[in-house]
């Protein structure tokens, strides 16, 4: 469901096909800048009802889902 969530977010926020994005893109590849970054990790923040801190290590989808399910399953 996570995954799904994000890339359906990426997809949206791109013209990168929701098809083509895996756990492997790093988000530089897609042009996703800083901005773009920050207001995805507001809508996750809402959606899930987590907070979450990025930082330069949650640079592909793969790591920020795991992040993501991580204090999903805290909470």
């Amino acid at each position: 469901m996570v995954q799904e969530k994000i890339i359906e977010m990426l997809a949206e926020t791109t013209d990168v096909d929701a098809s083509e994005i895996t756990a492997d893109t790093k988000f530089a590849d897609l042009g996703i800048d800083s901005l773009d970054i920050t207001e995805m990790t507001m809508d996750l923040e809402d959606e899930f009802g987590i907070t979450l801190e990025m930082n330069p290590e949650l640079n592909t989808v793969g790591k920020l889902v795991a992040a993501v399910e991580a204090l999903v399953d805290e909470a």
